[in-house]
């Protein structure tokens, strides 16, 4: 079996979706898709402003990722989109683009991903990160995807990701 065609990178903040995405979709010769610049404005105002969002504010950002992906499928594109999902019902939403997807769950410790966050500039706040913790469901078992833990180099991680995504090679 082939590589799939549309690669989500999921995970709470800081666990790297854009700098691993960016590097899987070069590998992979796709396009890379920005998951944050998707967000509604009032999505980050709320956000920047240390307040978690909610299934509500989420699903529009979601079905606006999920036209992107439906419409990179039809053009033949492979493509890999850097989004948190983190729960399993916005990876049903991201699944209603009707591309067969392939959820890659970038995974660390919060003590790590915190001090991350703290060296970084992005509209969410750290003291957003434990909200992304306890709004976090796993993979299940019917869902297409795996964990890859964020501990190491980039390099690792990529090469971990790669492994994972082409485990059916």
């Amino acid at each position: 079996m082939a590589a799939p065609r549309h690669v989500v990178v999921m995970g709470v903040t800081s666990t790297g979706k854009t700098t691993i995405g960016e590097a899987v979709a070069e590998r992979l010769g796709g396009v890379f898709v920005e998951g944050d610049s998707y967000h509604p404005r009032a999505n980050v105002e709320k956000m920047s402003a240390g307040i978690p969002l909610d299934d509500d504010d989420r699903r529009p950002w979601l079905r606006a990722l999920a036209d992107r992906i439906r419409e990179l499928d039809e053009q033949g594109e492979v493509s890999v989109t850097g989004c948190s999902a983190l729960k399993r019902m916005y990876r049903d939403w991201l699944r209603e683009s009707g591309a067969d997807i392939f959820f890659l769950h970038l995974h660390g410790d919060q003590d790590v991903l915190l001090e991350r966050m703290e060296k970084r500039e992005h509209f969410m706040p750290p003291s957003l990160l434990q909200s992304q913790f306890d709004t976090l469901e796993m993979l299940e078992e019917d869902e297409q995807g795996a964990l890859v833990d964020v501990g190491g180099t980039v390099e690792e991680v990529v090469e971990e990701s790669m492994r994972v995504i082409r485990a059916d090679d």
